[in-house]
């Protein structure tokens, strides 16, 4: 049984597997009955889409063919308009290169015509020049027979006839040389002196005769005058200046021509009034306590003098001469601020001309020391400051400058012009010098008279000090020329008949005025 059951077990597996094999053969048929459909759609549709793709890549070439070959023809175009251009350049040039060659062509033919007509006027001027060179032998020949001359001499005597010519043209020229460089040495003096008055200042003052004491009040008059006049005589004895007491309130006049001497006195009675004891032994301590302190200020003056100068190494003794020129005047003008201008002036000058500055400074200093001694010592200021100089082993420069600043003397240097000019400069200032009223007065007077002399002026003023007169002339008799000559003919008369320093400005004012009133 079992057996049995065995069998039929295995009979049914058997055929449960045959089943099953012919059942999964339909499905598996039919399933590639569905893929071969399948793969038939999808066959179909990449052909379909092959075609439009390949549809597409057509138009696209085309269209790139398209933008290719116009691309291309631009190219050639634009090439063949280039190649045109040059064709037609290289044309122009080629046209160019015959006319040019034309042109040469002409000019070589010119040329070598002109070569030839050349050749032969240079043959012609060569018998000519045989020609003439024969008949001036035949003429000179003639010439020697007639004036019995020979050619030699001749030729002596036309060489000293161009020989006088040339000497004439020669001083005549020399004398355009001389006339130009003597203008262009006064603009050059006039530019030197120029810059040295721009490049110097100095203060004017002018100076008295008279020195003023103030007085705590009018009782010390009697005391200075002492009992029966003993102290005023001591000290006016000591000092030798004249003590003038009078009605001026609480003020002593000191008078005397030496600076110095007044100076001691002015101090010497101040310390007596400020000391209030007033006797004549201590009148004459004080006189000589005021000259040791005045010897120590005059040596300290001029040190000040060489130092503002710039000037070194001076001899103590000179430094002390020149401390004295302090208190010495010429017509109102300080003789040691003149001195120190002097030195600046010509320092400036002598550095515009390339001459030694300090050595132009220090004749400039002490160009005038011999006004320091000149009431001691006799003999002119220039005589005695040469002699000092000498004395004390000064540069053979500054003793010229001392000696020739006047003209007493020639100067040997330049340095030494430049002094005398210095001096002159400082003199000539406004205001550096004062003269008396009444020449004052006399010079304005002359001054205006010469310019009323003049017919047609109206009226003449003098001003600025007499450095200038202004003419007013009558309109109707003095015309425009006229007055331009008759400022030249005033100048001329007022420089024959008029003494005055620096220079006077003639101004002739010719003015017409009409005036009508309205009513």
């Amino acid at each position: 049984m079992d057996f049995i059951y065995l069998a039929f077990a295995v009979i049914a597996l058997i055929i449960g597997v045959i089943i099953g094999y012919y059942y999964r053969k339909s499905n598996h048929e039919k399933e590639l009955v569905s893929a071969r459909n399948t793969a038939d759609l999808i066959l179909e549709d990449a052909k379909k889409d092959a075609e439009t793709l390949k549809k597409e890549m057509l138009l696209e070439s085309r269209e790139e063919s398209h933008n290719y070959r116009s691309q291309i023809e631009d190219e050639v175009r634009e090439r063949r308009n280039e190649v045109l251009k040059q064709e037609n350049r290289i044309i122009q040039k080629e046209e160019n290169l015959d006319r040019k060659d034309n042109t040469l062509s002409k000019r070589e033919k010119t040329i070598e015509q002109k070569e030839e007509n050349l050749q032969k006027r240079t043959q012609s001027l060569v018998t000519e020049e045989e020609r003439i060179q024969s008949i001036i032998e035949e003429q000179q020949k003639e010439l020697e027979r007639v004036a019995t001359l020979t050619r030699e001499e001749a030729k002596g005597i036309i060489m000293d006839e161009t020989e006088s010519q040339l000497t004439h043209e020669r001083a005549v020229m020399v004398k355009d040389s001389e006339r130009a460089a003597k203008d262009e040495s006064e603009r050059r003096a006039k530019n030197v002196i120029l810059q040295a008055i721009q490049r110097s200042a100095a203060d004017l003052v002018s100076e008295a005769t008279v020195s003023v004491v103030t007085l705590p009040n009018d009782d010390m008059k009697g005391r200075i005058i002492g009992r029966e006049g003993r102290n005023i005589r001591t000290l006016e004895t000591l000092t030798g200046i004249d003590l003038i007491i009078d009605d001026t309130p609480e003020a002593v006049v000191l008078s005397g021509f030496d600076p110095i001497r007044r100076e001691v006195a002015r101090m010497a009675l101040e310390k007596l009034i400020q000391d209030g004891r007033i006797h004549p032994a201590r009148i004459e301590e004080a006189v000589d306590k005021a000259r040791k302190e005045m010897d120590e200020r005059i040596r300290e003056i001029g040190e000040q003098a060489t130092f503002e100068v710039g000037i070194h190494s001076i001899h103590p003794d000179l430094i002390k001469i020149l401390g004295r020129m302090h208190f010495r005047t010429s017509y109102g003008q300080n003789v040691l601020n003149h001195s120190i201008e002097v030195a600046k002036l010509a320092g400036v000058m002598a550095g515009e001309l390339g001459e030694d500055i300090t050595l132009a400074k220090r004749a400039g200093l002490l160009h005038d020391i011999g006004k320091a001694l000149d009431h001691e010592i006799e003999g002119s200021h220039v005589e005695i400051g040469a002699e000092i100089a000498q004395r004390y082993k000064e540069n053979a420069v500054v003793i010229n400058a001392i000696a020739s600043h006047h003209g007493d003397v020639e100067a040997t240097n330049v340095i030494s012009v430049l002094v005398a000019a210095a001096d002159a400069l400082s003199a000539a200032r406004p205001g550096a010098r004062s003269e008396s009223l009444e020449n004052y007065i006399r010079r304005l007077e002359k001054l205006e008279g010469i310019a009323n002399e003049f017919e047609g002026v109206a009226s003449s003023f003098a001003i600025q000090a007499g450095r200038e007169i202004r003419v007013m002339v009558k309109p109707e008799q003095v015309d425009d020329s006229l007055a331009v000559l008759m400022s030249r003919e005033i100048r001329k008369k007022i420089e024959e008949e008029l003494d005055y320093p620096g220079h006077i400005k003639v101004t002739v004012i010719r003015e017409i005025r009409a005036i009508e009133y309205a009513k």
